[in-house]
């Protein structure tokens, strides 16, 4: 037979995030370039034995005419497009000097966070933009407690006051009364721009009028795949290693991790502490919030050990201050640039 020529090639890329308020930075590729005419996070390949930062630092000032002098990790994700595997190391860059501007004739633009569409990016790009726009809290229902009628007027509250991820957990509901009520939430969130995820069949979220679902560990150690679409989103529930690793294998979106500290309904039961989570934290490229005996006062404990952000029940539905607390925790938890020269 005659031999293969073509060899795959592996790449490794960085990217840098510049965020000015709600809006991010991105460039459009050449036409003639692999995935030509997509926008993208600024940044290129790194040099042989170039450090990841050092490499950043290059490609930004080649590209865009600034000096970082401060970035983050933010996230790493690996794709394989068949014919080229890509490493790509994301950045949040924290303090820069200078004014962004397509150095190489490419297209520069600042898009608000929220009107990122993934169809307009490379495949690779999807888990930045989804994390993006991951807000710093995801609450989710208590309607077994509080009666649906309660439950809507406290979620209303949140939602005027910014909450713009909710999870719809109610397993003492059979399905019709679940997707009926599912579906009012839904609407509600909607006009709010906000999104409903159901801790329910995944097939259940087109009847739902749902954006994804959320698996709890017993759904999600069964998959062997993601089971939604990618303009669904997928949360799961994860206690330990082994489940953070089975979310990030079927590629969720995020993960929910817990309990943290002990919690009102079960004080004595197994937490893993803030160090333990963090380190678990560490252990995935999967954005992941808090969730278990957590306070709103935690919140800011819970982002300087890794976390996307917090996930509450009663430590917002319990308050009679709804509006108060959820303003607290929804600001965007990625920290503007310090420039040094000019403002976009």
């Amino acid at each position: 037979m005659p031999e293969n020529t073509t060899a795959r090639r592996a790449i490794h890329v960085v990217a840098g995030v510049l965020i000015d308020g709600d809006r991010v930075c991105v460039t459009r590729r050449h036409d003639d370039t692999h995935q030509g005419g997509k926008w993208e996070f600024p940044g290129g390949k790194l040099e042989s034995a170039e450090a990841p930062f050092a490499g950043l630092q290059r490609e930004l000032h080649e590209e865009l005419g600034i000096d970082v002098q401060q970035a983050a990790p933010f996230m790493c994700v690996r794709h394989d497009y068949g014919e080229i595997e890509v490493t790509l190391d994301v950045w949040q860059i924290t303090r820069y000097r200078g004014t962004p501007q397509g150095r190489e004739a490419q297209a520069l633009r600042w898009i608000p966070i929220t009107d990122l569409d993934p169809d307009e990016f490379p495949d690779a790009d999807r888990p930045v933009l989804r994390r993006l726009q991951l807000p710093a809290l995801y609450l989710l229902s208590d309607v077994g407690r509080f009666g649906r009628l309660e439950f809507t007027r406290r979620l209303t509250r949140a939602l005027e006051a910014g909450a713009r991820l909710v999870q719809l957990r109610e397993s003492q509901m059979d399905r019709i009364d679940f997707v009926a009520y599912a579906r009012e939430l839904a609407t509600l969130c909607h006009r709010f721009g906000a999104r409903l995820l159901i801790n329910a069949d995944p097939g259940w979220v087109s009847d739902c009028g749902a954006d994804g679902v959320h698996l709890n560990s017993r759904r999600l150690l069964t998959l062997l795949q993601r089971p939604l679409a990618p303009q669904y989103w997928v949360g799961a529930s994860c206690h330990n290693e082994h489940e953070l690793q089975a979310a990030q294998r079927i590629g969720v979106d995020f993960a929910v991790l817990g309990s943290v500290q002990p919690t009102a309904s079960h004080p004595t039961g197994t937490t893993l502490g803030w160090e333990r989570f963090g380190e678990l934290c560490a252990s995935t490229t999967l954005p992941v919030y808090a969730i278990g005996g957590v306070r709103p006062a935690d919140s800011a404990v819970a982002k300087a050990v890794g976390a996307q952000g917090v996930a509450m029940i009663r430590g917002v539905w319990d308050r009679d201050d709804v509006e108060a607390v959820v303003r607290g925790l929804v600001r965007i938890p990625w920290s503007t640039s310090e420039r040094q020269v000019g403002r976009v």
